[in-house]
């Protein structure tokens, strides 16, 4: 098995990933193969490798002679292959941590239990004795609160072991250099029989998997667009697994401080309930004050445990997550920037494959007109939708304008109305005064009959007047 090793782990001694045996990293990176493990003897027919020229390492053989390299003009039939059984990367078994996490309980129980020096409920001797009254002798909200810590550090610890699979199975060599400097479609089936061979434990990871599925879709597809496509979909399949892998364990942060919260109400409830006042024995008046600094204590006590074990789980499951995502990055990295740029599809090479060239044109062409028909449809869509809301807005703005036009008609109308009523009512007012007038002048008239009317000047005196 070929592995791989960074320049600044030359010379120190490691343990293989596959057979997990003690061996030696040359001090002079990229002149010889590793030695054997310790106590077996040197593999027959073991020749030195030529190192690989990628930014992940050089390249070694351990345990088995290099396979020969694939001439490139060489027919490879494609094999019928059904991948391997893949198992979750990153989610835990649930039982068996609650497994570890009930042994666990149980062994810090029983550690905790011979410090206990003082009787029940007394005040503490020492710290010992105060963290064996913390634990053993409140109420059953810190057993379980220690209870959900230990399960949540058992699932922790079993992602730390998922954790170091996958980082041994970044050490194989997955695309070594004698099967061909570059991965086109007459080598691609030797590199994934090259994946086929690997050891069972280490080939079932996130990389080696992501790698297999990304060539043999090349083999089928011959694209090294639609690889990139599946590389960067299933980046983002193996992110949301581990960012839904922490989802118990975010539970456990949160029910631990809840349940402190509802040991310090437990708490409360029973130091309240303990007051007497009623009695005129002073010495029972201090028995019941007891009881309520004894439920005060436990009120107390439990908000502290939960808070602290809360705070002591926070730092190992974001450690854990930061280093999932750094080794996933990794995975994603060695994708970029030495898988894809092996990748051969017969795209770029002048007078090559006809097909090849016209395939991917077609595909390119089909691609930019779905995507045009695509771009087409929407801001026709959106035409659409805003001339249905223009259409909505005028029969709107025409309703209003009809309603104020009969408001304003309305008003004008009862305006004249009212002014013709006013009108007409003055001119009767008026007639009739009229009426009057020339009926009292008639009948004063008719009284004077030929009498005459004699009208007199008489002279003014004044300043401008003559006398």
């Amino acid at each position: 098995m070929q592995l791989k090793a960074e320049p600044e782990m030359a010379g120190k001694i490691v343990r293989c990933p596959g057979c997990n045996t003690k061996l030696s990293i040359p001090a002079s990176i990229g002149t010889g193969s590793l030695p054997p493990p310790s106590g077996m003897p040197p593999p027959s027919g073991m020749s030195s490798p030529p190192p690989a020229g990628d930014s992940f390492g050089t390249e070694y053989e351990h345990g088995a002679s290099a396979p020969e390299q694939a001439p490139a003009h060489s027919s490879y039939e494609p094999k019928e292959r059904g991948g391997w059984e893949e198992t979750d990367p990153s989610n835990p078994n649930p039982w068996l941590a609650l497994a570890i996490g009930a042994v666990a309980s149980l062994a810090w129980f029983g550690i905790m239990f011979p410090f206990g020096k003082g009787a029940y409920n007394a005040p503490p001797v020492d710290t010992m004795d105060y963290l064996h009254d913390l634990f053993l002798e409140r109420t059953w909200v810190n057993y379980t609160e220690t209870f959900f810590f230990f399960w949540a550090i058992g699932l922790i610890y079993l992602k730390i072991q998922k954790l170091r699979h996958q980082k041994d199975a970044m050490f194989l060599d997955v695309l070594p250099a004698e099967l061909g400097q570059e991965v086109n479609r007459e080598n691609v089936g030797h590199f994934i029989d090259h994946l086929y061979g690997l050891p069972s434990r280490l080939r079932d990871s996130m990389m080696v998997n992501r790698i297999r599925k990304g060539l043999e879709l090349f083999e089928i597809r011959q694209n090294n667009g639609e690889v990139s496509n599946m590389m960067s979909s299933q980046s983002d399949i193996d992110g949301s697994r581990i960012g839904g892998s922490f989802s118990l364990i975010k539970v456990f942060l949160w029910a631990i401080p809840i349940l402190g919260f509802i040991g310090t109400v437990l708490g409360l409830s029973q130091a309240i309930g303990s007051i007497d006042l009623q009695v005129s024995d002073i010495s029972k008046v201090m028995g019941s004050l007891g009881k309520v600094t004894s439920g005060l204590g436990t009120a107390f006590d439990t908000t502290l445990l939960g808070l602290v074990l809360a705070m002591f789980l926070n730092f190992p499951m974001n450690a854990v997550s930061k280093a999932e995502d750094d080794n996933l990055n990794n995975i994603d990295a060695f994708c970029n920037e030495v898988l894809m740029p092996r990748l051969n599809d017969g795209g770029g090479v002048a007078g090559g494959d006809t097909n090849g060239i016209m395939d991917t044109l077609v595909k390119a062409v089909a691609s930019s007109q779905k995507e045009f028909l695509t771009d087409l449809n929407t801001l026709s869509k959106q035409v659409r939708e805003q001339a249905d809301n223009l259409d909505k807005r005028a029969a709107a703005h025409q309703e209003r304008v009809d309603a104020e036009f009969a408001i304003a008609l309305n008003r004008m109308r009862e305006d004249l109305t009212n002014s013709v009523k006013d009108s007409v009512k003055t001119t009767t007012e008026y007639t009739r005064a009229m009426a009057s007038g020339i009926q009292s002048l008639n009948t004063l008239l008719s009284e004077l009959g030929g009498k005459q009317i004699l009208i007199h000047q008489v002279k003014k005196k004044g300043w401008f007047s003559r006398e």
